[in-house]
């Protein structure tokens, strides 16, 4: 019989009940890392790529830990978006359900687009989870309606992300109103020097786990190199799509107006476009999340802000309408498919503008495929886009060789520079009968 290797962090029966039903049978690095410093109450910092388990890495010795007789705030976990929270929420739910009558852990997600005042009347209980956006948390703070000063532990969930949503400054307020010696947990894919200043406040010499990805992007994912030429990016991306006929593919650019304007237009071309960006407001998003999770749409148009954060199971394919200005978007976004085994395809629209990011993405670790996208064949591939550039310098190289090894006659006779270039090219022809040879 295979031993689960949660076991061995000496958790409670429910916690190692819930794993067993998730389906966990080891730990990922993170979770390996982390759920010793968390167990211990340390402070600690975790850097890694999104799909690497982090949530469970926190979750499960926050759970532990937690005393039932205590009808008290206990830990405060925060998310940048209310799908994260929801999330998040979830999966303590998923862990709670296996408590024991007389031992139930209470948790509750406090999000915006929710009924303040039927939340605030429910609050004459304080549970002893709390989960949700920092703005609500704050808000429900302020009415005097939760009390979080007794929290011994805060998560910071997606911290770059809460930067760059501006919620920095509503964390800095739920943290402020919690104990001296607070264990603060903070998981972030990228630490900006913006967030250093917060973190330098709350922290003192934190526990820093940063996991390096072997692979910057998941084995199984195919990562697709395909050039506009000039074309309308649209009608490609179009194309693409019904060569794919995918499972799920979501299609992502870097603003909100282009994803309104790629989403009407495949709309307008006969596909059926779910679209997620922040002009939506709560009701409508909640709406669109629903029927992604019921697959009533094959594609999905998406920013990154909007995006992130947001777990949407079973995409095959991912398209990028354009490069994110900065490239670890670029890991978060295909980090979206090739999830838990499966293969997925990330396919990239590019521009000649779009060559030093490229270029810098190949440096991080990345092999794009070239392709073309024929009617018949679909996708094909071919010759590698930096093929000239390569053979450009290869007969620079050979020009120059060649310069070299044909001396200037010191007396200049007439047709001397016919009888020079005749020499030269007698060397280039050996040299690329070598190469060929080769």
């Amino acid at each position: 019989m295979t031993v689960n290797q949660f076991e061995r962090y000496q958790f409670q029966p429910f916690i190692i009940e819930a794993i067993k039903k998730m389906g966990f049978q080891e730990p990922t690095e993170i979770q390996e890392r982390m759920i010793p410093i968390v167990s211990k109450g340390e402070s600690a910092i975790g850097q890694s790529q999104t799909g690497t388990g982090k949530t469970l890495s926190y979750v499960l010795p926050i759970l532990e830990k937690v005393d039932p007789s205590r009808a008290e705030v206990q830990a405060v976990i925060t998310a940048p978006t209310r799908e994260l929270a929801n999330q998040i929420y979830h999966q303590i739910l998923k862990i709670t359900e296996h408590t024991e009558e007389d031992r139930k852990i209470t948790a509750r997600c406090y999000i915006g687009g929710t009924d303040k005042q039927r939340t605030i009347e429910k609050l004459k209980v304080q549970p002893q989870v709390v989960v949700g956006t920092p703005g609500r948390i704050s808000d429900l703070m302020k009415e005097q309606a939760l009390f979080v000063h007794t929290a011994k532990t805060l998560v910071v969930d997606e911290a770059d992300m809460m930067l760059d949503m501006g919620f920095i400054e509503d964390v800095d307020k739920i943290a402020a109103k919690l104990p001296v010696n607070l264990q603060m947990l903070v998981f972030s894919a990228t630490i900006p020097e913006k967030l250093k200043p917060f973190l330098k406040k709350y922290m003192e010499n934190p526990k820093f786990i940063k996991i390096e990805s072997k692979n910057i992007a998941a084995e199984n994912l195919l990562h697709y190199l395909l050039p506009s030429r000039h074309k309308d990016k649209k009608a490609i991306v179009h194309d693409a799509l019904v060569a794919f006929n995918p499972y799920l593919a979501i299609v992502f650019t870097n603003t909100k107006k282009m994803a309104d304007e790629v989403a009407d237009y495949l709309i307008g071309r006969g596909l059926k476009v779910g679209r997620v960006h922040g002009d939506l407001n709560p009701r409508e998003r909640k709406k669109m999340m629903k029927q992604i999770q019921d697959l009533e749409y094959q594609y999905i148009v998406a920013t990154d802000l909007a995006a992130r954060g947001i777990d949407i199971e079973g995409i095959s394919h991912v398209i990028n309408y354009e490069l994110p200005t900065d490239l670890d978007f670029y890991i978060h976004r295909v980090g979206r498919t090739a999830r838990a085994g499966n293969s997925g395809i990330a396919l990239t629209v590019y521009e000649i503008s779009d060559e030093d990011a490229l270029n810098r993405l190949e440096k991080m670790g990345i092999k794009f495929k070239n392709v073309a996208l024929k009617k018949e064949e679909g996708f094909v591939e071919t010759e590698d886009r930096n093929r000239r550039k390569t053979r450009k310098k290869q007969e620079d190289d050979t020009d120059k060789m060649a310069k070299s090894l044909v001396k200037k006659p010191q007396k200049v006779k007439p047709g001397y520079k016919k009888k020079m270039q005749a020499e030269m090219d007698k060397i280039k022809k050996r040299q690329r009968r070598l190469g060929r040879n080769k």
